[in-house]
C-alpha cells in the first residue's frame, strides 16, 4: 500500500498551512525568526496556486493523486458544487471521522489505527481508511481494542477534551459516534480554495 511519507512540519511550511490542521502542536523548529527575508516568496502564477491547494488537501487528508482525482471525477458527475462535493466526499472518509470524533491525535495516527482493525462501522469491522460514512452510521472502538493504553486515555475525568463537528455525535466516554448528517462545506474548517483545484482538474 502506497504511503506518504513526506516531513509534516516541513512540508505544512511549504504549502502554507499550520501544523495543528494536521493534529500536530507545540513550537517546532520551523518557528525560528532567523533569516526572515529567507522566507518570502516571489508571486506565484495561476497555475502555482491552484497545484498548490490541491497538494494542500492531499497532504491534510493522505491522500494520494489517484484517489484524489477519482474523488474530483465522481464530483464533478454528482449534483451541487464541484468542489465543494469532493471536500464533503473526501471528509466523509473513515480515517477522517475517527480522527475528527477524537479517537486519534492525528490522521496518519487514525488511518494507522484503522489500518489495523481497531474499528468498527454498524458493528462490522473496517480497515479500510478510504471507506465512506453515511447518514446513520455508528463508529466504534472494536471492544478487544478498547483495554489498550491508545484509547483507556480517551475516557474516564482526565479524557482529553475535543471539539467534534455538528455533523458528526459522539457519545461520552463510550468510544463511539454516529453520522448525523452530510458534512457541508463551512464545516471544513481549514484554509481553502477548492474553486482553485476544480480549475486546474477542468484544464
Amino acid at each position: 500500500m502506497a504511503k506518504n511519507t513526506q516531513p509534516i512540519v516541513k512540508r505544512c511550511r511549504a504549502l502554507g498551512i499550520s501544523p495543528a490542521a494536521m493534529g500536530y502542536t507545540g513550537k517546532t523548529k520551523s518557528e525560528s525568526n532567523r533569516n526572515p527575508k529567507g522566507q518570502m516568496r516571489r508571486k506565484q502564477s495561476e497555475y502555482a496556486r491552484q497545484l498548490n491547494e490541491k497538494q494542500k488537501v492531499k497532504f491534510v487528508y493522505g491522500v494520494l493523486e489517484k484517489q484524489f482525482r477519482e474523488y474530483y471525477e465522481q464530483a464533478s458527475k454528482a449534483q451541487g458544487q464541484t468542489g465543494e462535493v469532493m471536500l464533503s466526499t473526501i471528509e466523509r472518509r473513515l480515517d477522517n471521522v475517527v480522527y475528527r470524533l477524537g479517537f486519534a491525535m492525528t490522521r496518519r495516527e487514525a488511518r494507522q489505527a484503522v489500518s489495523h482493525g481497531h474499528f468498527t462501522v454498524n458493528g462490522k469491522r473496517v480497515n479500510i481508511p478510504s471507506y465512506l460514512v453515511k447518514v446513520g452510521d455508528v463508529i466504534e472502538v472494536c471492544e478487544k481494542s478498547r483495554s489498550s493504553a491508545m484509547f483507556k486515555r480517551l475516557t474516564g475525568e482526565d479524557a482529553p477534551v475535543f471539539t467534534v463537528p455538528t455533523w458528526l455525535e459522539k457519545e461520552k466516554n463510550v468510544l463511539k459516534g454516529t453520522v448525523v448528517r452530510m458534512p457541508a462545506r463551512e464545516d471544513i474548517d481549514l484554509p481553502i480554495e477548492e474553486h482553485l483545484i476544480v480549475e486546474l482538474y477542468s484544464k
